[in-house]
């Protein structure tokens, strides 16, 4: 497909009078942004093409961006005019004062540094060697879900899964002290850092309202718990220890990386690492492996072809990374679950040049946004878009794609570094829990909103019956 709107654009040279909803006098399009961002994005698609202007507040505290759609543009901001489009927004700005400017916030030649430095610890072989910690993780919470009462919700259930998996990889022994700090703090500066990006009245970080006092203590409360572990970390390698499984974890790789070129992580810098990880590296995963869960609940069918296709793989063995490109029914589903419910379902950037996207003009400064909401939802990719149907990722139909059809990774030089890493612990996951229990649906729909992540806002309940 192309990038179109409509009408079509008038003489030469790119258009400056963009398509988008008129909203409400004074406050644009604000409440509905507010109310439902997603559906207002859809909407925006539906009725004004595929590069929209929105605007939302008063003026003096007006926001003014451009929304992109179709997958040629997205390519175009993303990957091949990706320096051109900077990690600018105020969301990225907030997220930077909250956890650091690790990789997903650093920009520039700081950016090339720290990738250069943290790659090696994501190559396929080192990720392949953490599916243990998968595995052991699930295997508990298959083995609670044998007495748990009826029925539960995935949300919490994947987010903790998911949580208490990185906490491992990331902390090994130190995994209990982690994750109940974690998970005290991580929501407080998620809901502090998303409330100040979208407020065009924010307070200064520095006044003491309660709001400040509280998301400055949890956050001074996790930097000293990775401080510490950082810490205890480089004296026992200063001693010369040696490596074992259970200290070898990634906390300790990031301490030890560097090389000539780069130097080495501070200690700042790697808490800072660790801190991104912990946000970017479970609530996506948790977000991808409870939807999948909940939609092959609602579609019986599928999940038992699933459950068929985990039985003669795995028999009663423990999953292993060789088992990965085994179970390509359920690599489906869970990718059929990333197109309907993107973890990552709004994207921001910022023109940094003038520049032109489908015959449209897109001045210097501009906010931009491409939405994974939309695009995998866009009726000129997919057929009948709001239907799960796992068999779109045959490898015959997603040949068939633009690239930039399904991007819940992104793209380009920004792809998420942790990609192999959230495929193989949410099929090595879904597989041992789906092998265990049959799942089916009590909630049939589940609200969503978009956070940092995509939020579940309410419940994803299923029954549970021992397989």
């Amino acid at each position: 497909m192309s990038l179109t709107n409509s009408p079509s654009r008038p003489g030469p040279g790119p258009r400056t009078e963009i398509p988008g909803p008129a909203g409400l006098p004074v406050i644009g399009s604000l409440l509905d942004l507010r109310r439902d961002s997603l559906g207002a994005f859809l909407r925006a698609q539906r009725e004004h093409g595929d590069v929209v202007r929105l605007e939302a507040g008063p003026p003096g505290l007006r926001s003014v961006f451009l929304a992109v759609f179709a997958p040629e543009g997205v390519q175009q901001i993303l990957a091949s005019q990706a320096a051109n489009f900077r990690k600018d927004h105020p969301l990225y700005e907030e997220v930077r004062q909250a956890f650091g400017n690790g990789l997903l916030t650093s920009q520039d030649d700081d950016y090339l540094r720290q990738r250069r430095l943290v790659q090696p610890l994501f190559t396929k072989r080192r990720v392949d060697g953490y599916a243990s910690a998968v595995t052991t993780e699930a295997q508990a919470v298959a083995a609670r879900w044998r007495s748990a009462g009826d029925p539960v919700d995935l949300v919490p259930e994947m987010n903790r899964l998911a949580l208490r998996t990185v906490a491992r990889i990331l902390f090994g022994l130190d995994v209990e002290a982690a994750v109940e700090a974690i998970d005290r703090c991580l929501p407080v500066i998620n809901d502090y850092v998303v409330s100040r990006a979208y407020n065009p009245l924010k307070m200064p970080r520095d006044w003491p309202t309660p709001r400040n006092l509280r998301a400055r203590g949890v956050t001074a409360e996790l930097n000293a718990l990775c401080d510490r572990i950082v810490a205890e970390r480089r004296t026992a390698a200063g001693k010369g220890s040696a490596a074992t499984p259970e200290t070898d974890d990634l906390l300790s790789l990031l301490a030890a990386a560097g090389n000539e070129e780069d130097g080495t992580l501070d200690a700042t810098e790697v808490r800072e690492q660790v801190l991104i990880f912990l946000l970017a590296g479970h609530e996506t995963t948790a977000t991808s492996m409870a939807f999948t869960l909940h939609l092959l609940a609602r579609h019986p069918e599928e999940q038992s072809r699933i459950r068929d296709e985990i039985r003669r793989v795995l028999g009663e063995g423990t999953p292993t990374a060789a088992d990965l490109d085994r179970l390509p029914l359920l690599t489906r589903a869970f990718k059929e679950s990333m197109r309907l419910y993107p973890a990552a379902p709004v994207v921001s950037r910022r023109a940094v040049a003038a520049t032109e996207i489908a015959g449209f003009a897109v001045p210097a400064g501009a906010d931009v946004v491409v939405a994974p909401w939309v695009t995998h939802r866009h009726p000129a990719l997919w057929e009948d878009p709001e239907r799960f149907d796992p068999d779109r990722f045959t490898p015959e139909r997603e040949a068939g794609r633009h690239r930039y059809a399904w991007f819940p990774f992104g793209g380009g030089p920004r792809a998420c570094i942790g990609q192999h890493f959230s495929m193989l612990e949410s099929v090595l996951a879904l597989a041992t829990l789906l092998r265990s229990h049959e799942l089916t649906a009590v909630d049939q729909d589940v609200p969503v909103a978009a956070g940092i992540t995509l939020q579940a806002t309410g419940p994803a309940r299923v029954r549970l019956r021992p397989a």
